[in-house]
């Protein structure tokens, strides 16, 4: 809170991603924001000049932050570029290739020539100990601490970084691990990661992997974090930062700096808390969220004004798509599917003559072609001007002229010349494609959940994402969509309506007819206790909590989510268990299998997820508005359903008041990104600064 009672609260939100860094000072009610080209040797930097350019705008200094809230990139592009540190993995011995065998399950099973991502650590760098717990947490065989004294002066002789300790079955007993972490932390002067503590749940190879996530980018995670509080410091702000980790909450840096893999999606899950803060303050109840940045798309399903989670998500994959061909990371996340499809996504031509884009990115060094930064290859960023929507004067807010003339020629050499198309038939060719490519996420997305897209409302944010909102609703039937006010930098205000929120989980296989209560109860409360101490790190309000059972039939290879009553469990609970379990399994599945001889039913994983309460925001209501804005100039856009440029209004959307009604095609300017209205559709400014685009009326 503010020193100062009388003066509003100063909240920070910064947002690295893979092109743009954006950053959002808070005052009271007032949002100031700016994107700033992400720096990769000093990431931080961005984020400093950004908060001393937004303070200066609001006159304010360093010392009047009250508090920044920070989401990055760092962890996961340093997974999927492989930049880590050199990691030692202490494992059980006869366990030493999982994380290379994986779980022997080929997602495509007629391709001879599956590609999978290659371990995080090399075999020469996984080390078997004798030891072993059994499944229900008894001690099989005693841990060989002599070998382990012998291992640890080995690592500290070699060049290592970072060490993972993942035993078997250690979710139902971490002696071992935390045993093993005292014997090598004696010797060896690295950070120690254990299984137990980074993801207790069953299934080694995903344990195994994501604690060696965790270790590979610790070293990296913590240097960043460090020198970012330091630079803070210098300039004269002593506010505490707080991370958003990939399950939508925050919690401290000292937890982040430990539990760095806990951020591999922290900017993808701002912008999903965004969206659903914009869903609640109309009451949409079913929406899909539509993020492309400068590097990727993502799409995520919200519902009753929160994101769908899930226990575990895949990073790197092979093949688009295509779940088991990527890197296991088991931890609490905002579920959704993200594609290499943003701004700086480059386009290129394969050996069959087709038009592809990403997953590869210009990224912000040296970006699109017509960043004039030394970029040869077309972008998504170089087709959208080229069509015509985006005014290459006023790009970022002016902030960065773009060249058309360097677009059109980077289309033409990789990808006009070798189809033969003109240089605006291949810019729209490439715009079609990165479109298709969307679209297609956002229905196996939704197929895969047991939803129908279109049903939906789109919620639009991020740099690139209004640009091509519109297009995306034409191909998935979809006839409302909301670009709400600041969406350039959506994440990033996401990130200032976060709740301090932590999800503590634990595997405990648990048949409903041996169901213990006591023993239960005496396992929910640690992980309330868990929850609620990373809450409190950071809040002292009112915790609200949600307890779940991952449960399923005995015999079956995955669970469904339970929501369990907040209180202690008896024996009379389990009857309700079990018609909570079956009627959740029919919503999934469209009816329970009941009445089976031998059937029984199981908890595999238990969940407390705690957070603070957020006062409830201000609430709108969705108008159509009036009759149309005659715009201040228009220019030529290419229109994809007409096929072919169309003279369309130009508007600037602070400009605009509430109920103004703008006909497609039109593009609505701001700072930080434009909002491109095609022919089908019209554009209806709302009372809190959205804009509605409603697809117009078939003609009789």
């Amino acid at each position: 809170m503010p020193a100062d009672p009388a003066r509003p609260p100063v909240r920070l939100g910064a947002d690295i991603g893979g092109t743009f860094t954006d950053i959002v000072l808070e005052v009271g009610d007032r949002l100031y924001s700016t994107k700033i080209l992400t720096d990769y040797t000093a990431p931080e930097q961005p984020i400093l000049d950004g908060i001393t350019l937004l303070l200066a705008e609001a006159g304010l200094s360093p010392a009047d932050l009250d508090i920044v809230i920070h989401g990055t990139t760092l962890a996961t592009n340093a997974l999927i570029e492989r930049r880590g540190a050199r990691t030692a993995f202490v494992t059980t011995e006869g366990f030493r290739d999982v994380v290379e065998m994986r779980t022997e399950n080929r997602f495509d099973q007629y391709d001879l020539n599956l590609r999978l991502p290659l371990p995080l650590v090399p075999r020469e760098d996984r080390f078997p100990v004798a030891g072993r717990i059994g499944a229900e947490g008894q001690e099989l065989a005693p841990l060989d601490e002599a070998a382990l004294e012998a291992l640890a002066d080995h690592i500290a002789k070699g060049d290592y970084g970072a060490v993972a300790i993942g035993f078997i079955h250690s979710y139902m007993n971490p002696a071992h691990e935390r045993r093993a972490r005292d014997i090598i932390a004696a010797r060896v002067d690295l950070p120690i990661s254990i299984s137990a503590e980074v993801s207790p749940q069953m299934r080694e190879f995903e344990r195994f992997n994501t604690v060696c996530a965790n270790a590979y980018v610790r070293p990296q995670m913590a240097d960043y974090l460090k020198r970012l509080q330091i630079r803070l410091a210098e300039t004269g702000a002593t506010c505490p930062v707080y991370m958003i980790h990939s399950g939508g909450g925050l919690i401290d840096v000292d937890t982040a700096a430990e539990f760095p893999v806990r951020l591999v999606e922290s900017g993808p899950a701002g912008g999903a808390i965004f969206a659903a803060d914009i869903a609640r303050r109309f009451r949409l109840d079913r929406v899909v969220s539509y993020d492309m940045g400068g590097t990727t798309a993502k799409i995520c399903l919200i519902e009753d004004f929160a994101p769908k989670t899930a226990r575990s998500f895949e990073v790197a994959r092979t093949t688009r798509f295509a779940k088991g061909s990527g890197m296991p990371i088991s931890i609490p996340v905002i579920e959704m599917i993200e594609i290499g499809a943003g701004g700086g996504s480059i386009a290129w031509v394969d050996s069959m003559g087709r038009i592809q884009t990403g997953p590869e990115s210009a990224a912000s060094e040296p970006g699109p072609a017509c960043y004039q930064r030394g970029g040869a290859r077309p972008a998504i960023t170089d087709a959208d001007l080229v069509l015509g929507k985006i005014d290459p004067d006023n790009f970022a807010g002016g902030a960065i002229r773009l060249s058309r003339p360097a677009a059109e020629t980077a289309i033409a050499q990789e990808v006009g010349n070798r189809l033969s198309l003109a240089t605006e038939a291949a810019a729209f060719g490439i715009c079609e494609v990165v479109d298709e490519n969307m679209a297609n996420a956002a229905r196996v997305h939704a197929v895969e959940n047991g939803k129908n897209i279109a049903d939906n409302m789109m919620i639009a944010f991020g740099g690139a994402a209004p640009l091509h909102a519109a297009r995306l609703c034409e191909k998935l039937g979809i006839d409302r969509c909301l670009v709400p006010p600041g969406a350039g930098v959506g994440s990033a205000i996401g990130f200032l309506r976060a709740p301090f929120g932590y999800e503590a989980l634990m595997s405990k296989v648990t048949r409903l007819s041996a169901f213990d209560p006591a023993a239960i109860n005496a396992l929910l409360a640690d992980l309330r206790a868990t929850a609620e101490g990373f809450v409190r790190a950071g809040s002292a309000g009112t915790i609200r909590r949600e307890t779940t059972a991952f449960m399923r039939y005995v015999g079956q290879g995955w669970e469904i989510p339970v929501t369990l009553p907040d209180h202690p469990f008896t024996a009379a609970d389990i009857p309700a268990l079990r018609r909570a379990f079956q009627d959740n399994y029919a919503r999934f599945f469209g009816r329970a299998i009941d009445g089976l001889d031998g059937l029984e039913i199981e908890v595999v994983t238990w969940s407390v997820k705690a957070q603070d309460e957020r006062p409830a925001p201000p609430r709108h209501h969705l108008t159509t508005g009036q009759g149309s804005i005659a715009p201040s100039q228009t220019r030529p856009i290419f229109d994809p359903t007409a096929a072919k440029a169309l003279p369309s209004a130009i508007h600037d959307r602070a400009s605009l008041p509430p109920g103004a009604r703008i006909s497609g095609p039109a593009v609505i300017v701001e700072r930080e990104t434009a909002t491109v209205v095609t022919a089908p559709f019209d554009a209806v400014m709302q009372s809190d600064g959205s804009l509605l685009l409603l697809r117009k009326e078939p003609t009789p």
